[in-house]
């Protein structure tokens, strides 16, 4: 795995932190890089449902 530094604003933090004290998470990191695998699955499910719709053309009136 990779360690990756980047800037995050504080309100964003407190919240993950916050989630992190409630047990939603075991740290921060684990919060980080779930928030970013579940972007990455939204990216995909959208694309596939792009190529899906344009695959499929429009019926002709």
């Amino acid at each position: 795995m990779e360690r990756v530094t980047l800037r995050i604003p504080k309100q964003q933090i407190e919240e993950v932190e916050r989630m992190v004290e409630t047990g939603e998470f075991p740290n921060r990191s684990e919060a980080i890089r779930s928030a970013v695998r579940d972007m990455l699955n939204e990216q995909v499910t959208d694309k596939r449902q792009r190529e899906s719709t344009s695959k499929r053309g429009w019926a002709k009136v």
